[in-house]
């Protein structure tokens, strides 16, 4: 597996994100006065809340799914897609947080790249066993 510094890196960004992601949550909470462990208030905070726990949920599919493509596909291929995800989780935050009606360009962005490198990943490991 050649190039598998940029997996890394991707993937260190993709962490770096959600853990942003989790800060302006925090930012939202305090802002409207919301304590913990409510998961509802104000309209901004649930926003954030949301935009951040998608984006959560999404991870334990994309991070697998990047290794997955890196080690039986191409690890550069692989990092292009992966920043492809990253670059679109930031554009779902950012229409989620300002219209949650609007955020089908990123999700649909990011679904496309992910399920490219899990089911790029899945077929790369059945041709290896072939």
């Amino acid at each position: 597996m050649e190039n598998v510094e940029y997996v890394a890196i991707v993937t260190g960004l993709a962490l770096l994100q959600a853990f942003i992601f989790a800060f302006l949550v925090g930012k939202e909470r305090v802002n409207h006065e919301i304590a913990a462990p409510a998961i509802s208030g104000a309209p901004e905070f649930d926003r954030a809340f949301r935009a951040h726990q998608n984006t959560v949920e999404q991870l334990v599919i994309f991070v697998p799914a990047l290794w997955m493509f890196a080690h039986f596909v191409r690890a550069d291929i692989a990092a292009g897609i992966g920043l492809v995800f990253v670059i679109s989780r930031h554009i779902y935050r950012e229409a989620y947080v300002r219209d949650p009606a609007k955020r089908s360009a990123g999700f649909s962005i990011g679904a496309l790249a992910m399920m490219t490198l899990l089911i790029g990943g899945m077929a790369g490991a059945v041709m290896n066993l072939l």
